[in-house]
């Protein structure tokens, strides 16, 4: 009896108790700690509600028809480098060395480089190529910006530069850590000191890898969203991320001698599904990645989650009216604009609802939205000169903001009780119809 209490403690204190502290309530080493079990959860949540090995495998799917031609594009700039056997090398450490893909992959790649070679790599076969490796960072966007709730896809002119600065990355990354790995291995070992550091070293060629997967992982969450993601949440994301798709991998690999009944049973095709299954468990890490990234920034926003879906529309109107207060007097002083995490802070509010009213009232052409920093900041004014904007001109603004009426003239009874109710509201509203937002 005791265990099934202290059970339920603990799932009231998940789903609704730890959303009530915030930060500003708890000394430095227990908002780490909360800031922890907080990202956890959402984390979890996350993985669930957006069904991540479903999403992991519309992107499998995507990375099947991509594949060739994104190595193609990453070895075309390679070559250009002289650095297209060093990312043949690469691939030998990976799953798809392991399982004897590497030459059948260099294969399709150097006839797929040849197609385009013939008089149409100006032309036909770099749209193609060019298409397939952007139709596959589009889908990767799309499942980025649904995890980060962001509803409005880049411009194509903007996603062809953000997508393409990025591959251009991947083989200087892949030089860097095969760079490291041969300095250790050839020039140290014919020095005294690789005698001395030898343990040292050894453990430093073992971990670049998972240096360099995090380095990778943190600039796809950082560029590839279509909003503004703080560096360390993407470092955070990205550690995480890059360490697990590395030990997925390694273990992955050595334990290839346990997966001997694919042979038995698939013969030479084997690497197939094991390929498959291999991408779909590194696309579901990296989306895995994506959602601690979007819950270690937007840890406020969940904070009175339970009560923000439970709150009464008298203090909801309550909110709406103060928050608009605050938008006007900051206009009146002619001090600068704030965002709503500024509004939400200085009168400890819950950013999420914060961020609600200042939508409905954009929405209700009450406030104006104002972007700066290349659309990464949104700060709020009147949209409403402050010497006309009374009280009752912003409730009447948010009541008739949407559609209404569109049940007249079928019904009389509504009819009629629709023009009651207008003139007792009007009765209501005339003692404040000369009270202006500004002077509450």
């Amino acid at each position: 009896m005791k265990t099934v209490t202290n059970f339920k403690k603990v799932g009231k204190f998940i789903n609704t108790d730890i959303w009530k502290i915030t930060e500003s309530e708890l000394s430095k080493s227990r908002r780490r700690s909360y800031r922890f079990i907080k990202t956890l959860i959402l984390t979890a949540r996350g993985f669930i509600s957006h069904d991540l090995p479903v999403r992991a495998s519309a992107l499998t799917y995507s990375i099947l028809f991509a594949i060739i031609p994104l190595f193609a594009l990453i070895i075309a700039i390679a070559k250009g480098f002289g650095m297209e056997k060093l990312i043949e090398k690469s691939l030998e450490g990976t799953f798809i060395g392991e399982a004897d893909l590497t030459p059948t992959v260099m294969g399709f790649v150097q006839r797929y480089l040849e197609s385009t070679q013939h008089g149409l790599f100006i032309g036909i076969g770099l749209v193609i190529l060019l298409s397939s490796v952007m139709n596959f960072f589009m889908q990767v966007e799309r499942a980025f910006n649904s995890i980060w709730q962001v509803k409005k896809s880049r411009a194509i002119i903007r996603q062809f530069t953000t997508y393409f600065s990025s591959v251009l990355l991947v083989p200087i990354f892949i030089v860097l850590s095969g760079g490291i790995s041969f300095y250790f291995n050839t020039i140290l070992d014919q020095s005294f000191i690789y005698d001395v550091l030898s343990p040292f070293i050894r453990f430093g060629v073992m971990l670049t890898p998972y240096l360099v997967n995090s380095i990778i992982f943190t600039i796809i969450y950082i560029v590839i969203p279509n909003t503004k993601v703080l560096p360390k949440n993407a470092l955070i994301a990205g550690i995480i991320a890059g360490t697990s798709f590395q030990a997925f991998q390694s273990l992955y690999i050595h334990g290839q001698i346990y997966l001997t009944s694919f042979n038995v049973v698939y013969g030479s095709f084997a690497a197939f599904p094991l390929l498959l299954l291999w991408l779909q468990i590194s696309c579901t890490i990296i989306l895995l990645g994506a959602e601690i990234s979007y819950a270690s920034q937007n840890l406020q926003d969940f904070e009175y989650e339970v009560d923000n879906k439970k709150i009464s529309r008298r203090y909801k109107n309550f909110l709406t009216l103060y928050i608009s207060y605050i938008v006007v007097k900051q206009f009146e002083k002619l001090a600068p604009s704030l965002t709503a995490e500024e509004i939400a802070n200085a009168n400890k509010l819950p950013v999420k609802i914060v961020k609600e009213v200042l939508f409905e009232l954009v929405d209700a052409s009450v406030l104006v939205a104002v972007h700066s920093n290349n659309f990464e900041t949104r700060t709020y004014l009147p949209a409403i000169d402050i010497q006309q904007l009374t009280v009752n001109l912003l409730i009447s603004k948010l009541d008739m903001n949407g559609t209404e009426q569109f049940l007249t003239n079928k019904n009389d009874a509504l009819d009629a009780f629709w023009k009651k109710t207008m003139e007792m509201k009007k009765r209501s509203e005339e003692p404040n119809e000369h009270v202006l937002v500004k002077d509450l």
